[in-house]
C-alpha cells in the first residue's frame, strides 16, 4: 500500500509541472498585480476536497478528528514560511516540482527545507517548537466554535468559488493569442506541449487530494496530502537509519519530484539552470525558514493551506490568511517597495 503513496506522487508532481500550479505566484499575484485567479484555482482546490472529506468521513472510511489550535505558533510559522516562499523562488510543492524540472536554485532550497523541518520537529530546535504549539485553545474547528454542520460550511465554500470561478472565466479575453503549430497529436499533445488552464490543473489536483485520504489511512498514516513531515521522515531516515520514519507521505513526495521531472523531460522543459551566488544564498535561507515555519505552523501550503483548510480546521485557514501576509511582506521588501522609491528591485526567483 505505501506504494500508492509514489504512484498519487507522480500524478500530483506532473500535473502541477504541467500546470504550473504555483501557489506561491497566487499569493504574491495579490499582492502586485491584484489577480486572484491562481488563488481562486487554490481555493477551487479546497471547496471540491471539502466535498470529498466530509463524504468520507460520513461514510465511516476515515475518522477526522481535530486537534488543539495552536494558534501562536500558527501565526508566527505561517508568517515566517509565507516570508519565506518569495526568497526560495516556491512553496513546499512548488520547490519539489522545480527541482524536478532542473533548477539547481530549488535543489538548495529542498534540501535546506528537508533539513530545517527535521531540526524543528526532532533536532535541535524542537523544544522551542514543542513549547509554542503547546500554546492552545479549546476550539480547533470554524464548524465546532459555530456548533453547526461542517456541511453548511462546505455549501458557503463551494458556492462562493463557484462564483469567483464564473467571474474569471468570463472575463476572459475574446481575442484568439497567435500560437505556433502543435508539434504533437493526440495523447502525447495534451500532456506534454497543450497549456494546462489554472482550473483545469485544479480540478485534476482535487480528486488526487481527495484520494490522497483513504490512500495514507489504509497504510495507518492519518492524514491526506502533506509534504513538511515526510521531508523531515526522509532527513531522520537519512541520519538514524530507521526504516520507520519511510512512511506513505515519503514516497508521496518523492513522487512529485519524479512526476514533475517525467513532465518537465517530455515538455522539453527539463534544463539544469544554474542559480547565481545571490540566488543559491537566498535558496538556503528560504528553504531554512520554509522549515522551520512550517514546524511552527503545523504544516506548509499544502498540509495547512490546501488540506486542512479542506476540512475547516482553524489552523489551516488562520495559516492560510498569514501565509499570505507573509507572503505580502517579502514582496513588498523584495519586489515591488524598492521599486517605488527608485531603487532596483531585488532579484528572487520567479516561476518560469
Amino acid at each position: 500500500m505505501l506504494l500508492t503513496g509514489l504512484g498519487l506522487g507522480v500524478a500530483l508532481g506532473f500535473t502541477m509541472q504541467r500546470g504550473r500550479f504555483c501557489v506561491t505566484g497566487a499569493f504574491r499575484d495579490l499582492w502586485i498585480t491584484g489577480s486572484t485567479r491562481w488563488l481562486t484555482a487554490f481555493l477551487i482546490v479546497i471547496a471540491v476536497q471539502s466535498v470529498g472529506v466530509f463524504a468520507l468521513d460520513a461514510a465511516g472510511v476515515i475518522t477526522l478528528d481535530p486537534q488543539p489550535f495552536a494558534w501562536l505558533a500558527t501565526i508566527l510559522g505561517a508568517f515566517i514560511f509565507g516570508f519565506a516562499i518569495v526568497l526560495a523562488g516556491g512553496c513546499a510543492t512548488g520547490t519539489y516540482y522545480r527541482a524536478g524540472e532542473g533548477l539547481v536554485g530549488s535543489w538548495f532550497a529542498l534540501i535546506f527545507y528537508a533539513l530545517f523541518a527535521a531540526i524543528s520537529k526532532t533536532g535541535a530546535l524542537s523544544a522551542p517548537v514543542a513549547a509554542l504549539r503547546g500554546i492552545t485553545v479549546e476550539g480547533s474547528t470554524i464548524h465546532g466554535v459555530l456548533g453547526i454542520s461542517p456541511w453548511v460550511l462546505v455549501a458557503l465554500l463551494v458556492t462562493g468559488v463557484g462564483l469567483l470561478a464564473r467571474y474569471h472565466l468570463r472575463r476572459r479575453s475574446p481575442l484568439t493569442l497567435a500560437s505556433l503549430p502543435a508539434r504533437t497529436s493526440g495523447i502525447r499533445h495534451l500532456l506534454f506541449e497543450k497549456k494546462w488552464g489554472a482550473f483545469t490543473t485544479a480540478l485534476i489536483i482535487a480528486p488526487l487530494a481527495i484520494l490522497a485520504w483513504p490512500l495514507s489511512w489504509a497504510t495507518g498514516r492519518e492524514s491526506g496530502l502533506g509534504v513538511t513531515g515526510p521531508s523531515s521522515n526522509i532527513v531522520n531516515y537519512l541520519v538514524r537509519g530507521d526504516p520507520q520514519a519511510i512512511d506513505w507521505g515519503v514516497y508521496l513526495v518523492i513522487g512529485i519530484l519524479l512526476g514533475s521531472f517525467i513532465a518537465a523531460r517530455g515538455s522539453g522543459e527539463f534544463r539544469v539552470r544554474l542559480p547565481d551566488a545571490t540566488t543559491t544564498i537566498r535558496s538556503i535561507i528560504g528553504g531554512a525558514l520554509m522549515g522551520v515555519g512550517a514546524s511552527l505552523a503545523g504544516g506548509c501550503t499544502i498540509g495547512n493551506g490546501m488540506v486542512d483548510t479542506a476540512t475547516f480546521g482553524l489552523q489551516g485557514w488562520v495559516s492560510l490568511v498569514f501565509m499570505i501576509i507573509g507572503t505580502g511582506a517579502a514582496t513588498r521588501l523584495f519586489i515591488t517597495g524598492s521599486a517605488r522609491v527608485g531603487v532596483s528591485p531585488v532579484r528572487i526567483p520567479v516561476p518560469r
